[in-house]
């Protein structure tokens, strides 16, 4: 839709290249963690469907009793108000993403199907709105201020169908970077507002699928609605800056772009915080520490096992180096932390 053109002229500023390049090097170490880490990965899973069930649906003015939130997410608890069945709602659609996301094409039905898993109380759930909907600042005090005009109930459709067929040509055709053309998509979704409600939930949605289908998976394991809730200003604010002058396509995407890759980057340092607080047993450092030696092509430094080796210390690499060098099974050259280690056999250890 509209963003997609102005790609095409769009200088991506340093910012937002500091961004793309930690998010890069984050999900390099992204399948090591799920390797690594299984038990933990399996409680934050757990814990972030329930905070991103809680928060998408929080930052729309939708709760329920904590008390609550743990049988309607992980439980069979059958709902007892709208507000639960809302809950539940989001709950399935997030399930469908985390297991089908491979086979949900960004398209017109998918955004409508989760739509309609995510609003099923509502009269009009998977539908696109029938009358002209703005997003509209209520302030103490003041009177309503129309602060964004979407695209009207008449050109919905079509304005769907034209965003789908935009974000698909960009990364297949223009070389797109998955990141920006997913920035670029869920903006357009939200100047779109193609729904009478639940626009907001099925954004954040979105996003979790298109970034599951290009391999950024940490949503699985932190919830990225949680991070945005925690930044709600900020989210309001960059969507308003962004979405500025959206019709006349002149408006800024940098603002947008760098808050949600800034969300995306959080959730990846707090995932390898979590996955580094885990206590692995000595013995089991060793292995691991002495599997990753063994896996690498030639000669590594300190920093590649520390990459290969989530949880375990530079101290107790260091240490387990310096047995191995003096056992004969690892040569060094250099020193210091750029220092080049070359794994040579077993020479006078279990190595």
């Amino acid at each position: 839709m509209n963003s997609f053109p102005r790609l095409r002229d769009h200088t991506t500023p340093l910012s937002t290249v500091w961004l793309l390049n930690d998010i890069a090097e984050s999900r390099g170490k992204q399948e090591l963690f799920t390797r690594q880490s299984p038990q933990v990965l399996k409680a934050l899973r757990d814990t972030a469907v329930i905070q991103s069930t809680e928060s998408s649906n929080r930052i729309e003015g939708v709760t329920v009793a904590p008390a609550r939130l743990y049988p309607l997410v992980l439980g069979q608890a059958k709902p007892r108000d709208r507000s639960e069945q809302e809950v539940q709602d989001y709950r399935r659609a997030l399930k469908a993403i985390h297991s089908d996301y491979a086979a949900l094409a960004i398209a017109p039905d998918t955004l409508q199907h989760l739509h309609a898993l995510c609003q099923s109380a509502s009269g009009d759930a998977g539908q696109y709105k029938r009358i002209d909907n703005d997003i509209v600042e209520l302030l103490p005090g003041q009177a309503p201020m129309v602060r964004f005009r979407c695209v009207k109930a008449a050109e919905t459709p079509a304005a769907v169908e034209e965003l789908c067929r935009h974000y698909q040509y960009a990364l297949a055709q223009d070389s797109v970077p998955p990141l920006i053309a997913i920035a670029a998509l869920v903006l357009d979704f939200l100047c779109i507002h193609p729904f009478r409600d639940g626009n907001g939930r099925v954004s954040r949605l979105l996003t979790l699928l298109a970034l599951y289908q290009h391999s950024y998976e940490v949503g699985r394991y932190i919830s990225l609605e949680r991070l945005i809730e925690e930044s709600r200003e900020s989210y309001y604010e960059c969507l308003r800056r962004s979405s500025h002058r959206w019709h006349d396509s002149k408006h800024e995407l940098t603002p947008w772009f760098n808050f949600l890759f800034a969300i995306i980057r959080r959730a990846y340092v707090e995932l390898e915080k979590r996955a580094a607080q885990v206590e692995v047993p000595r013995g089991a450092k060793s292995a691991q520490v002495l599997t990753a030696i063994r896996a690498q092509p030639g000669e590594f430094r300190l920093s590649d096992l520390e990459r290969a080796c989530p949880g375990v210390g530079r101290e107790w690499i260091r240490t387990l180096l310096a047995k191995l060098k003096k056992s004969g099974d690892v040569a060094c050259r250099g020193r210091g932390p750029g220092a080049r280690w070359r794994f040579v056999g077993n020479k006078g250890s279990n190595a």
